[in-house]
């Protein structure tokens, strides 16, 4: 068994390893390069460099592997692993992630029921799609005037391109026929255009899918004042006279517990697991676990009309079909979701005995429904009893209103039309995803403008309730959402980290 030593005291300790946490201690090292800093991880490092996409994993097994450990609690249960197993209504989690074993549905309400987290160095970003579309219309934050500059910045630290899927034979195609469908009326940035995305393209030709690591990057692993601590996980956030004083962490490879003091403390542990840390603190404003949201998902599949079966397929490279790359319809207040229209796998046998199917011509669309956001909506924590890390008990309070059952079924019926605008439909009707598994949740430390009780933090991401507390990741999100949350959520990091390094530089 290893044996490490956490410091006594630091000046920013940082719960969680995800995107937004990467981008506190990178930003601090950064403009703060001084500060000690001490990141907190309950899971295990799974992939090197640690936090990096387990994507870039080459062998099978050995990204299989890490997908396992990923799993926290969960670890060996059954994943999907096609969209049938998505369809036949079992609640499984996809590969690196696990479920809430109880709670995740209260009797007469809609619920999560498969709201899903991972515990590794790197957070979700180890396993995600790395879509990182700006959000826009209402999605956005309108009381921060510097919202574009933090969004730009937030593409520098994820390694945003538009360009690594140009080759893909079939990604004009597709987007010339969802333009013809979709474009006319619409202002030029809510047009159909190239899915901005975390991933670039070695020399080689083979993709490599940003994590936490591209966030972290060589200044902060040069950083000798920055430790990671992985297997940690912390239990509760020490206050002294209501103010930021440290944090209680137990090794998970021993059993013990420490105190570590911080003169500031962040908490990145996921849109689930951060209030449930502020909640087991002590820290319990009345926003705090509400206004959650997911985005519903519909998903659809066409194959493409017109491309022939012998188009090369371009996967050996990449160990991805590459065949159509992945097209961005925004959202917009009018057209109340967001879509992403990708390839998915050619299908195994062919869809008639005389007609083969081409490489990477069957494209997947999905369209992410922002929700009517609802205080109701929230996840609570029990006084009694405990989850598998010993953290209060969770339980999700999630319905479906009458508005979003409107925006589901339009959404429904607004991905039929564009599946049959790219090629042929595979079914008759669009299948909606289980709610949770969009694996979008926000909302639940939701930042405010004024501390009026309908919010968590202030424009900086201070707790209210608890000064030196910063909270970061997609649960800061205070709007109704249908793009992809985590370019925003590293965006809000980035504006918090900077109030930190300017509270430090003041205080030398």
């Amino acid at each position: 068994m290893s044996v490490r030593t956490y410091p006594e005291a630091v000046d920013v300790a940082i719960v969680g390893s995800g995107p937004a946490g990467a981008t506190y201690a990178r930003v601090l090292s950064e403009q703060a390069p001084g500060a000690t800093i001490a990141m907190f991880e309950v899971g295990p490092t799974v992939s090197d460099p640690p936090g990096a996409h387990v994507k870039n994993i080459a062998d099978p097994a050995e990204r299989a592997r890490a997908q396992e450990l990923s799993a926290g609690p969960g670890a060996g249960a059954a994943t999907v692993a096609n969209p049938g197993a998505v369809k036949s209504g079992e609640r499984r989690g996809r590969p690196g992630t696990f479920l809430l074993d109880t709670g995740y549905q209260v009797e007469g309400e809609d619920g999560l029921p498969v709201a899903a987290m991972s515990s590794n160095v790197g957070g979700m970003a180890a396993h995600w799609t790395g879509a990182c579309p700006r959000p826009g219309g209402s999605e956005r934050i309108a009381f921060l005037s510097d919202l574009d500059e933090l969004l730009g910045e937030g593409e520098r630290l994820l390694g945003v391109t538009s360009d690594a899927f140009d080759a893909s034979p079939y990604a004009q195609l597709v987007r010339d026929r969802l333009v013809a469908a979709i474009d006319e009326g619409r202002s030029p940035e809510t047009r159909v255009q190239k899915m901005p995305l975390a991933v670039h393209r070695r020399d080689d030709g083979r993709l490599v899918w940003s994590g936490s690591d591209v966030v972290l990057g060589d200044v902060t692993r040069g950083n000798g004042n920055f430790t990671l601590f992985d297997e940690s996980l912390v239990t509760r956030v020490l206050l002294e006279a209501g103010r930021a004083a440290g944090v209680e962490v137990t090794d998970r490879r021993t059993g013990e517990t420490h105190a570590v003091r911080a003169h500031f403390v962040v908490v990145a542990a996921d849109a689930l697991r951060t209030p449930q840390l502020l909640w087991a603190s002590g820290i319990r404003p009345t926003a705090l676990g509400r206004y959650l949201n997911d985005q519903a998902q519909i998903v659809f599949a066409s194959r493409i009309r017109d491309v022939v079966a012998d188009a090369a397929d371009s996967s050996g490279a990449t160990g991805l079909s590459e065949q159509s790359g992945v097209s961005w319809v925004p959202f917009t207040d009018d057209m109340p979701f967001h879509g992403q229209i990708m390839q998915l796998d050619a299908s195994p046998v062919p869809l008639a005995e005389d007609d083969p199917v081409a490489p990477g011509s069957i494209v997947g669309l999905g369209l992410f429904c922002a929700k009517d956001l609802q205080e109701s909506d929230r996840v609570e924590f029990s006084e009694a009893e405990t989850d598998a890390y010993g953290m209060p008990a969770m339980t999700i309070h999630y319905t479906l209103t009458p508005k979003d059952h409107e925006t589901i079924s339009r959404a429904g019926d607004e991905i039929v039309r564009l599946g049959k605008a790219v090629g042929e439909p595979l079914d008759e009707r669009p299948f909606t995803m289980p709610l949770g598994s969009s694996l979008h949740y926000q909302g639940t430390v939701r930042m405010g403008e004024t501390d009026d009780g309908s919010s968590v933090c202030g424009p900086d991401s201070q707790v209210w309730a608890a000064p030196g507390v910063y909270v970061a990741g997609n649960g800061v999100i205070p709007t109704a959402t249908a793009c992809n949350p985590t370019l925003t959520g590293v965006a809000l990091a980035v504006r918090g980290a900077r109030a930190i390094a300017q509270e430090l530089a003041s205080s030398v």
